[in-house]
């Protein structure tokens, strides 16, 4: 099974993830991450409370879910403070695996000996893979950085610089992909307007 963070409730793909089978054994929720998780859907900044109140729609979602199997524990680890401490002591205590998005956490619980799925690596690892030549379709929704480019983004929400699209902002069109940088937040692709 896997105890499941704060971050990975709210990031609201672990519902796709179970629904899917991809998640075998027990989602293992703390107490103290529904408490967390109950604070953030009584925050008076509405967009945190917004996150949280989704998490606890997901939640109720995956209690729903006939092959899924829920359960929160009531288990504290009074000996740390802080939630990420408490979850990498927990995980290790009844060697279960951690389930999240936060990157340092998955760092320091890895350190320690835990294993952990991390969702928006799984999603990075199953998006598409855009080669150069490859044409695509797809509205120019900004201008860039540089002058003359415009920005647009495909359906996975993927990056893509068009070298020559600054004129075409609002409109749809064909795009051929030059290249590809990776970035801490995924691949971002670089393109021009394709001449079909």
């Amino acid at each position: 099974g896997y105890l499941v963070d704060t971050s990975a409730i709210i990031d609201g793909r672990l519902l796709a993830v179970a629904r899917a089978g991809f998640l075998r054994g027990a989602l293992l929720i703390p107490q103290f991450v529904l408490d967390e998780l109950q604070s953030i859907a009584d925050a008076h900044e509405p967009n945190r409370r917004r996150r949280g109140r989704r998490g606890l729609d997901l939640l109720e979602a995956l209690r729903g879910q006939a092959d899924v199997e829920l359960h929160v524990l009531d288990d504290d680890v009074p000996e740390h403070e802080a939630v990420d401490a408490k979850l990498v002591a927990l995980a290790r205590r009844l060697r279960v695996g951690l389930l999240t998005v936060d990157m340092p956490l998955q760092r320091i619980a890895e350190l320690q000996g835990v294993r952990c799925l991390n969702l928006h690596r799984l999603s990075e690892g199953l998006r598409p893979v855009h080669v150069a030549g490859e044409v695509l379709r797809l509205p120019i929704t900004r201008e860039g950085k540089e002058v003359g480019q415009g920005v647009g983004f495909l359906d996975d929400g993927t990056m893509v610089v068009v070298g020559d699209g600054a004129e075409l902002i609002g409109k749809e069109v064909d795009v051929r992909i030059t290249g590809n940088a990776r970035t801490s937040i995924g691949t971002m692709l670089f393109a021009s307007v394709s001449q079909v």
